[in-house]
């Protein structure tokens, strides 16, 4: 009995984690659905989702250094959005006025909402790492597969090897969360690896709202090739490594001003003769 209810609490951790998501999905098969007036549907998509992103830091949902690791990921979703519409990959067919190289930018707010439940499933289930790779392995290895999305393109699809790399990286590395209190423990990789094939179903239930629209979902919707998972799982590492490094950056900044202010206090101490 105790494990199911540990079960319910974990679920519920990740629904609260999953609001913006959540919100992008009820907004795409609202706006499909439902005929929007005088902006397009795309724009108002837009303002539907920079009105929820205001609204979940005013509310104190995400804080504001949450914030700024969701603006990069948007910017980087974008920029790659924008460079595989070009390149025939999918497509954005309906209008609107917020299209940048046909591209509209709300598509950076689905990127950004892989970053907004990373952020706070790291917060609420008090997520740390274990045995976790130095910055000069993790970050060149974070580089190179966000750069595999681009230059596939022109030369050799090196996400194979990128996949047996992160592997080899990571075989010793824990996440360690805790709910209700206990604390549980589980393989990177198979975190990878379990994120990366919810998100592929999620890609499936947004084109089928219309989100984009892949080449042979020109006719008739179908399902998105399973093969995408290893993009998907590859696009969640570059997630997982930016926003882990980031915290790691954090903590150790946070660790160096207790540490200081702790001997600036010690000095004061000692100045003031009370030894």
């Amino acid at each position: 009995m105790n494990g199911v209810k540990q079960l319910f609490r974990f679920g519920w951790e990740q629904a609260l984690s999953c609001l913006f998501p959540v919100v992008i999905f009820a907004s795409l098969a609202l706006t499909q659905f439902i005929s929007m007036p005088i902006l397009p549907r795309y724009d108002w998509l837009l303002i539907i989702f920079l009105l929820m992103q205001w609204l979940m830091v005013r509310s104190g949902l995400e804080t504001k250094d949450e914030l700024r690791v969701i603006t990069l990921f948007h910017l980087i979703g974008l920029t790659l959005e924008i460079f595989k519409v070009n390149m025939g990959s999918w497509s954005y067919p309906e209008e609107g006025f917020s299209k940048v190289f046909g591209v509209p930018l709300y598509s950076g707010f689905m990127y950004a909402s892989v970053a907004s439940y990373l952020c706070q499933a790291w917060r609420r289930l008090d997520v740390n790492l274990v045995k976790w790779p130095s910055f000069s392995i993790v970050v060149p290895l974070a580089a190179a597969i966000y750069l595999n999305f681009f230059t596939h393109h022109y030369w050799l699809d090196i996400r194979w090897w990128l996949s047996l790399a992160v592997i080899i990286v990571f075989w010793r590395t824990w996440v360690t969360y805790k709910v209700g209190g206990k604390l549980y423990r589980m393989p990177l990789a198979l975190s990878f690896v379990l994120i990366g094939f919810f998100i592929w179903i999620a890609e499936n239930i947004a084109t089928f709202f219309g989100a984009w629209q892949y080449p042979n979902q020109r006719e008739a919707w179908s399902l998105v090739h399973l093969g995408k998972v290893s993009s998907w799982l590859l696009l969640v590492i570059v997630s997982f490594l930016i926003v882990a490094t980031l915290k790691q950056v954090k903590s150790r900044n946070y660790r160096y001003s207790t540490r200081k202010i702790i001997r600036q206090n010690e000095e004061r101490y000692r100045g003031s003769g009370k030894v």
